[in-house]
């Protein structure tokens, strides 16, 4: 059986959470006790939507991407910046594939509410290489979203540091740019994702279980990583204040070289259920 939407597969009665699937995610606390209202919003959301054993890695990659080392969650570094995170996992020793829920139709609340409260969100995604784009045995991270600078950031980066980035644009459905995809269901309707292939996330851990993992990281998880935060780094407004939802546009002040310069943002569409 598929599932179109994550509130089909929650509803049914022959799936459990904590034995089929699992979610986990983290919102920072932040307060605004000032009588001048300032709009500050959380800046980035990470996403793994098809965790656990769906497409093996993403979860880690999640959480390290956030701040968090996936073997304890302990902050990494100690004194850097962390994000807010949502993912979907996996469970099963096997049939895994079929709790995949496309991202386009991830309706799951938490993950809906911690994107529309943020300016950005980045995704990473799992995919098979086939043949006749690339080798089943290509290293190949697909670089999509609707955020085009966030993208150049990732492109940009990832090539620097050796890996096989390509642009996703030419591989369909991989792309990510959709309007309803989750992770472009931001504050300003868009954000990033990155679709690596299996052999590329196989090389980034020396054991393959989902128990030995996240205990299990080599250096390319790690520079892929840290490529990741320095391209959400480089983001007007990445870090700490100055960002503010006003009305129909948007400020951005601080965190970084191109502060204040944003692609014009979509309007949010709503997407609902059919039927």
């Amino acid at each position: 059986m598929t599932f179109k939407f994550n509130s089909e597969l929650y509803a049914d009665p022959g799936l459990a959470e904590g034995v089929d699937y699992a979610r986990r995610h983290r919102r920072h606390e932040r307060f605004d006790d000032t009588l001048a209202r300032t709009d500050d919003v959380p800046k980035t959301t990470i996403l793994a939507p098809h965790g656990g054993g769906i497409e093996p890695g993403t979860s880690e990659l999640c959480l390290a991407v956030a701040g968090y080392h996936p073997a304890s969650l302990p902050q990494i570094p100690a004194a850097g910046v962390t994000y807010d995170y949502w993912m979907f996992e996996g469970l099963r020793d096997s049939g895994n594939p079929e709790l995949h829920v496309t991202s386009t139709g991830c309706d799951d609340g938490v993950a809906v509410s911690l994107c529309a409260g943020s300016l950005n969100a980045l995704a990473l995604h799992g995919f098979l290489p086939r043949p006749p784009d690339m080798s089943e045995d290509d290293q190949v991270v697909l670089v999509g979203g609707a955020n085009t600078i966030l993208a150049g950031y990732l492109l940009e980066g990832l090539r620097r540091a050796g890996f096989d980035a390509r642009e996703a644009g030419q591989h369909g459905e991989l792309n990510g740019d959709a309007t309803c995809n989750i992770v472009n269901r931001t504050l300003l309707g868009m954000g990033a994702q990155l679709e690596l292939s299996k052999p590329l996330r196989d090389a980034m851990f020396t054991e393959h279980s989902r128990s030995r993992r996240k205990h299990t990281t080599t250096q390319l998880f790690w520079t892929f990583v840290a490529v990741c935060r320095d391209a959400l780094d480089r983001l007007p407004g990445a870090t700490g204040r100055g960002a503010s939802f006003r009305g129909r546009g948007l400020h951005v002040s601080g965190g970084g070289a191109r502060a204040g310069v944003w692609p014009s943002a979509r309007r949010p569409r709503t997407c609902v259920r059919e039927g």
